[in-house]
């Protein structure tokens, strides 16, 4: 599911109109990476709680800027993972 995730983030990225080009999963979100402002990072985080049913709170949404695209994608798989298999 992870790779389906950094998949989805990359082409939400392009239809924000970002370069993609040399996005990988070890690229980090915000500075020095994808470069993404407070504005552009808080759309992102919308359009995955939209499509993979899961929520951020505005604490952990600051924190998403030094995150990679893999590591965020992993964050989303886990949490996307507990609310389909509650009580493991």
């Amino acid at each position: 599911m992870s790779s389906e995730i950094s998949t989805f983030v990359v082409e939400s990225l392009k239809e924000m109109n970002y370069d993609v080009d040399g996005i990988t999963e070890t690229t980090t979100l915000g500075p020095a990476g994808a470069d993404l402002e407070s504005l552009a990072l808080a759309e992102l985080t919308v359009r995955v709680e939209d499509r993979f049913g899961v929520t951020f709170s505005e604490e952990e949404a600051e924190e998403l800027a030094g995150m990679t695209v893999g590591e965020f994608a992993a964050a989303v798989a886990a949490r996307a993972g507990q609310l389909s298999a509650p009580g493991e």
